[in-house]
């Protein structure tokens, strides 16, 4: 006959709230778990089961699913270390993936994963006790030695130092309807001016059909108040027409080109898409796309992007421009 334990007590953290529940090795199961988080978080979780995708668990630091059958058996050994005596606690987290995050401005669990507020990291110490950092040794009391002078002035390398240690963030998405990289149709409300000015180079036309282009790196930034496409990413896709030349288009102030999909992650929403002469980017994200996805960015990992609306972190890479004698290009 196997051995079972004593129940346990478990804590069990939700983004608004914290309980604990009964476990018992000898008569639960992954269902049996299911259904006391679901009595548990009735209120917030308005009515829905507990099923596979809400459930995570804490073990040495690192964050595990509690989806199915295989995880449970690694879940419950796992409990069964616990109570041997191992260092290590378990700790469970509860949370409906398809509901939103709460917004910063109301109340959030500290104890929930996401809300967790990061470590801050010190200084590596020597074997003496001294910072690695520090610019003198506590047994010699000598300075250390400085780098040749290469006659690039201080100024100029802290400049360099700066913006190679702070790109601009860019994130991989679609505008239109893009899917996978293949073209199909799509159907876009338009101004009327740009509608007509479409329509009337081509006789006995009174639809407008774009197609879908690709995947695109778009740089996110809420230093821009809108959403903007470049002129010659506009072209390409025939957001405008081709006979658009400098001169004859665009130059009468800000151009709105209609509403366009924006598909960011697994979410999609409809923003105003406006013409821009930025040439580093096809498609920047600016304020109203940040506030819309109500965006979280992390102070200290840039590539830390949280759409908080859905609670989807968005995979965020760093990039650093440089012209053609390698100089960088400032984003502003």
């Amino acid at each position: 006959m196997a051995e079972h334990g004593p129940p346990m007590v478990i804590d069990v953290h939700t983004p608004v709230s914290s309980f604990a529940i009964i476990y018992s090795d000898a008569e639960d199961s992954l269902q049996t778990i299911f259904t006391k988080l679901t009595q548990k978080a009735f209120t917030e979780l308005h009515g829905k089961p507990v099923r596979a995708g809400y459930v995570k668990y804490e073990w040495n630091n690192s964050f595990y699913n509690l989806d199915d059958d295989t995880d449970f058996s690694v879940f419950a050994w796992r409990l069964k270390s616990s109570s041997r005596g191992h260092d290590s606690s378990l700790v469970m987290f509860l949370r409906d993936p398809e509901a939103p995050l709460p917004p910063s401005t109301e109340y959030r669990n500290a104890s929930f994963y996401m809300f967790r507020p990061r470590p801050i990291s010190s200084p590596p110490l020597g074997h003496d006790g001294v910072s690695v950092r520090s610019g003198k040794s506590r047994r010699s009391g000598t300075k250390e030695h400085k780098p040749e002078d290469d006659g690039v002035p201080n100024f100029k390398k802290e400049f360099e130092q700066f913006h190679s240690e702070n790109g601009v963030r860019t994130i991989v998405g679609s505008i239109g309807p893009v899917n996978n990289g293949e073209c199909r149709p799509y159907a876009v409300a338009l101004p009327v001016f740009l509608l007509r000015l479409l329509t009337s180079s081509v006789p006995g036309c009174s639809v407008v059909v774009f197609w879908a282009s690709r995947a695109v790196r778009m740089l996110l930034k809420s230093g821009y108040r809108y959403v903007y496409i470049s002129r010659k990413f506009a072209i390409k896709h025939e957001f405008i027409p081709r006979d658009a030349a400098p001169g004859h288009y665009g130059y009468s102030g800000l151009v709105n080109l209609g509403k366009w999909p924006i598909t960011v992650g697994r979410t999609r929403s409809t923003h105003s898409v406006y013409l821009s002469e930025e040439t580093h980017f096809d498609v920047i994200l600016g304020r109203s796309f940040v506030e819309h996805r109500q965006i979280k960015f992390d102070p200290v990992d840039p590539t830390d992007v949280v759409c908080q609306d859905t609670g989807e972190k968005i995979d965020c890479e760093i990039v650093i421009l440089r012209d053609g004698r390698g100089q960088i290009v400032l984003v502003s």
